[in-house]
Order: C-alpha cells, then structure tokens, then sequence
C-alpha cells in the first residue's frame, strides 16, 4: 500500500509539474509582444486625440484577450489570421447591429446578451472563432455613449484598425524567436529563416521544406 501510494504521488507530482512548467525565455516574449502591441495602439491614440477628453477609443478592452492568443498562445488556432481577423470583424457588425436594433433602455442586459449569443453563432458557422470576438461584441453595446454613436464606424475604427496592427506586429515580432513561428505552420521555426517565417502567404516556401 505504502509503495503504491509513493508511486501514486510521485506521478501526481509529475504531472503537476509538466502542465505548470514554463519557459521563462518564452514567457518573456510574450511580455515584450503584448507590451509592443498595446503601446502602438495607445500611440496611435495620442497621436490622433492629443489633449482630448474623449474616451481611450483605440484600446478597447478586446485587445488586450486578442494579445494573449497572439503573444502568449501563437499556434492556437483561436490565434490564427482567419479567426483573429475575420472573427473580429464579424463579431463587431453583430454587436453594432443588435445594439441598433434592439437596445431598450428599460432592459439594459438584452442586447449585450443577445449580441454576444450572435457574435458566437456567427463566429462558429463562419469557422472564425475568436474568443475576443465575444468582448468586441459587449463593448458595442455596454461601451461609452461615444462609442455606441460610432455606429458601423466602430467596425473600422477601432476594431479593425487595431486588429490589424495587433496582426503585423504578431508576425513581425513573434518570428524573430527561434522557438516561435506566426501564423503557425507545420515546420520546425529552429532553422527556419525570419524572412522565410514571415512569409506566410507564399505558399511555394513551404512546400519547400
């Protein structure tokens, strides 16, 4: 009974450790990847609202869920140019377009409910889904009284434009690691060169390898 135990907790404790470990080099990129991208964004909001009271526009609160996939979990599929993009975009014309049509001020929680449900639904039957979808969705129905004017131009502005910067910086950034290789490819990113890795696009380079 005795060995059995100690043999029990011993692979307790093996398994414990294999699902906790972590590579500190690893986690540092993702550190500097999400710092990187959130600060463009931010940037770029005071380049554009330098002295101005409105809200923080730029850095909606979906970016910062959209930076843990692309920096912290780069070959999810949730992280993938389709779902990161498209997921996006969708997700954005549903909540605009639930707010406008069924935003009662006596039931607050209706369209936000109904709008993320869409959002979802949408995202699954275009096979786009996108965990920050969800929360884009939200903020076009629970976000400023700024941001529910915006209308259709939130689709734009800040959703895509952020998105796509959050994109290339991703691509940029994530493959300067020899361990990394964004958007995910099934090669080996060690010995892969960073001009190779970012060329995601060209189909003929990894047929190649």
């Amino acid at each position: 009974m005795a060995k059995k135990l100690k043999r029990g907790f011993r692979k307790a404790r093996y398994i414990v450790y294999r699902e906790t470990s972590h590579n500190p080099t690893d986690n540092m990129w993702g550190f500097f990847g999400s710092l990187l991208g959130i600060s463009t964004i931010g940037l770029l909001q005071e380049l554009y609202f330098r002295g101005s009271d409105d809200d923080i526009l730029f850095l909606i609160g979906a970016f910062g869920a959209t930076s843990v996939l692309l920096f912290g979990a780069t070959n999810s599929p949730l992280a993938q140019p389709r779902n990161l993009i498209f997921g996006s975009i969708i997700s954005a014309i549903v909540g605009v377009t639930v707010y406008q049509l069924l935003f009662v001020e006596a039931y607050p929680w209706l369209s936000p409910a109904v709008a993320v449900a869409s959002a979802i639904l949408a995202m699954q039957y275009t096979k786009t889904l996108h965990p920050p979808g969800g929360a884009i969705a939200l903020i076009a129905n629970i976000g400023s009284s700024e941001i529910k004017s915006m209308g259709y131009y939130y689709v734009v502005n800040p959703v895509m434009t952020g998105v796509v910067i959050l994109f290339v910086l991703a691509v940029l950034f994530n493959n300067l690691s020899r361990n990394r290789i964004y958007p995910y490819q099934n090669i080996k990113p060690r010995g892969t060169s960073y001009w190779r890795k970012i060329q995601f696009w060209n189909v003929r380079v990894w047929k190649k390898e």
